[in-house]
């Protein structure tokens, strides 16, 4: 497998950032969804990576700068046939340590509340993610858990 940079021109990376945001719609309330999509996506602060197996895109990850110091995660997605494969934890190493690299101290994210995101938020915290207030534009939110790591 491999990680790239994706400047997210293809059709494969298209369809599969709608089947993320279609699935976040059916999953959580319309007020509660932060999904990008791919027009948000391609804003100049946001660096989006696609994971490769062969030919075959396996997942998807972003980091979006908030200040000189901090960013969030975006876009975290593996393709549903690959969950629990290792791909999320592969592309998430790469994203804290890339984060690292350019020279973020903080790395924050919004992730579901639901059980539906509990192997999400059980990955976060094994990659020492911990559990903060809203940050950013966020508010409040029953159907949304923050979390930060101190890079």
């Amino acid at each position: 497998m491999k990680i790239v940079i994706d400047d997210l021109s293809g059709p494969e990376i298209a369809g599969f950032l709608d089947e993320h945001v279609q699935e976040m719609r059916s999953i959580t309330p319309l007020e509660s969804k932060h999904a990008l999509d791919l027009e948000s996506l391609r804003r100049p602060e946001i660096t989006f990576w696609s994971v490769m197996d062969g030919d075959s895109l396996v997942g998807c990850g972003a980091i979006k700068r908030l200040d000189a110091g901090h960013a969030e995660i975006k876009s975290m997605r593996t393709s549903p046939t690959r969950k629990r494969s290792g791909i999320a934890s592969l592309l998430l190493e790469h994203v804290v340590t890339e984060a690292r690299r350019m020279g973020f101290t903080r790395l924050s994210l919004e992730t579901g509340a639901t059980d539906f995101f509990l192997p999400a938020r059980k990955l976060y915290e094994k990659f020492g993610f911990e559990y903060c207030d809203p940050f950013a534009d966020y508010r409040p939110d029953p159907n949304s858990a923050f979390m930060t790591k101190a890079l």
